[in-house]
């Protein structure tokens, strides 16, 4: 099956994707701040991480936003690696989200890196997840400031709709302060928020 990326909203549409918790500091934070903004996203979970936080990834589910298997260990490496490893890291963080959700299946897979192969994409494909990719990377991993974020987003919007940005993987008040200034800047554009097209 092909990566995702458009939008279900439409041409003049985001959606929003929310990669590498869950974690217990930040998640709840952009959580808040999408609610805020009445703006549902898709949430890409490590499967060891939903395992260690299930509270977070049930509170996830019931503010409305959907899940995103991003495999077990988000070993970035893991397309040069055997097919028995790959299907691994995908069926178990499944599971480990399915049992972290109460049951909530994750309707996508993100490859770590965006390193898919064609093996990935069937596994996934198989087990009932469109391949989700990006258009544009927030880059908020550089910690550069919630105002370069919102510059890097905003200069990047003609390249498709899918946006990432992180909640996992340490500090991530610049990311919060980014959605909190960029979400209501893109509506006042006449955006739309959407999901990623299944």
């Amino acid at each position: 099956m092909g990566i995702a990326h458009a939008s279900d909203k439409g041409t003049h549409a985001v959606n929003i994707t929310i990669d590498d918790g869950p974690d217990p500091v930040w998640t709840p934070r952009v959580l808040q701040v999408l609610k805020d903004n009445g703006v549902k996203a898709v949430f890409c979970m490590i499967g060891e991480e939903a395992a260690g936080y299930p509270a977070v990834v049930r509170q996830v589910v019931a503010d409305g936003h959907r899940l995103c298997d991003h495999s077990l260990h988000h070993d970035t490496t893991m397309g040069r690696k055997p097919p028995s490893y790959q299907y691994s890291e995908i069926v178990n963080a499944k599971g480990e989200i399915e049992r972290a959700s109460g049951g909530v299946k994750p309707l996508y897979y993100r490859a770590p890196g965006g390193a898919f192969t064609p093996y990935s994409r069937q596994i996934a494909a198989s087990i009932g997840m469109r391949p989700l990719g990006w258009n544009i990377d927030a880059r908020d991993y550089k910690r550069s400031g919630a105002l370069a974020i919102v510059s890097t987003v905003e200069h990047e919007l003609p390249n498709g709709p899918t946006i990432l940005f992180h909640d996992g993987g340490g500090d991530r008040s610049q990311t919060v302060a980014g959605l909190a200034a960029l979400l209501p800047r893109l509506r006042q554009q006449g955006y739309a928020f959407g999901f990623p097209v299944r």
